[in-house]
Formats: C-alpha cells, sequence, structure tokens
C-alpha cells in the first residue's frame, strides 16, 4: 500500500499514534509531503524518526527549504558568534526562517552533535520535489504545496522547487480535467478549504488535500491512494493559532 502524509510540523505525538495506526508493513511505502519542521514541539525528534524509517520517501516543503537556507552557511560552527557575522543574505534568511516559526527547530538542532546535524540537512537536501504513484488506471501527483504557473503541457520535471513548494493551487479548479490525475497536496490546512471548515481530507474536483492542520488545533491525517481511506489523530496540545 501507499500512504501520504503532510505537514507534520513537529507534532511527535500524533505522528507516531499515526504510525501506529497506519502499522505500515515492509512492503509498504509512506510519502511524506514535506514540513515535518517548525511549529510544533518537537519537528527534530519528528525528521529523525522518518530518516529512520526505510520506507518512507520525503517530499520538501516550504519550512525544510527555509531550514536548509537558514543553516548551510551555518554549518562551518552553529554559535552565537557566526550567527552574529552573517553577511546580509544569509542573516535575512536566517531571520525570515526564525520569523516563520522556525525557532523551536533551531534551538533542538544547535543541541545535536555536528554529524547529526550533517545528516538532518542532507536528508533534507536530498528530498524529492515531487512523486507520482499510478494505481488502478489512475495518476497521483504528489507535491508539497501545488504547481505554480501551470500549464498542462509542461513536464513535472519543468518546474522549479519555489513552484512546487510555495503557492497554494486553486482547489476550486481541475488542473487535469477530462483525465485520471489527482494533485495530491499538503501545505493549506484543509479547514480553509472545505465547506463545512472541518479538519478533514479534501477531495473534491481532482485535488487531494491531506494538511488538516494538526499543529493548529485540527488533526493529523494520512490518506492510502489503493483504498482511499483516511486515517485521523486528532490534536491533543494545546492550540496555535492559524496565520
Amino acid at each position: 500500500m501507499n500512504y501520504v502524509m503532510a505537514d507534520i510540523h513537529g507534532c511527535f505525538r500524533e505522528y507516531m499514534q499515526l504510525m501506529e495506526k497506519l502499522a505500515l508493513r515492509e512492503e509498504d511505502t509512506l510519502f511524506v509531503l514535506g514540513d515535518a519542521m517548525d511549529r510544533g514541539e518537537e519537528p527534530i525528534r519528528v525528521i529523525q524518526d522518518l530518516m529512520e524509517r526505510q520506507n518512507v520517501i520525503y517530499i520538501l516543503g516550504n519550512h525544510d527549504a527555509m531550514m536548509l537556507g537558514a543553516l548551510k552557511p551555518l554549518m562551518e560552527e552553529i554559535t552565537e558568534e557566526s550567527v552574529a557575522s552573517l553577511d546580509a543574505d544569509v542573516l535575512l534568511a536566517f531571520r525570515v526562517w526564525i520569523e516563520k516559526h522556525g525557532a523551536n527547530t533551531f534551538e533542538q538542532f544547535r543541541k545535536l552533535p555536528r554529524p547529526v546535524q550533517q545528516d538532518i540537512l542532507f536528508y533534507l537536501a536530498e528530498a524529492s520535489l515531487y512523486e507520482t504513484v499510478e494505481h488502478g488506471g489512475s495518476l497521483y501527483v504528489l507535491v508539497h504545496a501545488g504547481l505554480s504557473n501551470f500549464d498542462a503541457k509542461r513536464e513535472l520535471s519543468d518546474y522549479e522547487a519555489e513552484e512546487l513548494i510555495w503557492e497554494r493551487p486553486d482547489y476550486g479548479k481541475n488542473y487535469f480535467p477530462g483525465s485520471r490525475i489527482f494533485l495530491v497536496t499538503g501545505h493549506t490546512p484543509t479547514p480553509m478549504i472545505r465547506r463545512d471548515g472541518k479538519p478533514l481530507i479534501y477531495a473534491e474536483n481532482g485535488h487531494i488535500a491531506i494538511d488538516c492542520g494538526c499543529v493548529f488545533g485540527g488533526c493529523l491525517a494520512a490518506y492510502c491512494i489503493e483504498t482511499g481511506e483516511a486515517y485521523y489523530v486528532e490534536r491533543e496540545a494545546e492550540q496555535e493559532p492559524l496565520d
């Protein structure tokens, strides 16, 4: 079976509960549509657990990209002094990441041994930008955010990283009308999409949106491509305001 999960955002407790529900077998594959990092309580524990699993394919998210851009220049030595001596562009990238809820990730990351830090950054740097899964005559296109500057004639390999990890798609538009191609995304909490505002998977109009806003007080969700079954764990921790 192929399962899809997205936007764990440091919600380690809910993540582990959802993994228990999935009970992945050796022959199963879990696709994580980015943003394991930032916002929540234990982002480093989440990414380290994912890294240890052989049947996980990680797809880059915008928070992962911000983390990479902020920390790669610091890998010579992450100290208060090195942060203070950054040039303007690197300092801006670091500040933007911290302002976008990266502070907790940074504090946990800086306490790790250097080889572990390097392993995490390498794992994120090697993440896919997209994946596809075929089942039952249908094609599922898996990306973090959407297909910015969409053109039906463009190959997926023609899209730049920025076009796949930042811009929210138009969920009222079927990007592949008349076909059996489904766009599977995270990034946009489904209460912002669904008419009923519920933190449940949105599956309409050629879209399957699976970020159910766990870190904002919703649910952490997983979707099985073969069966269409949805799995949920409700958020247990104090809610973070949606912004």
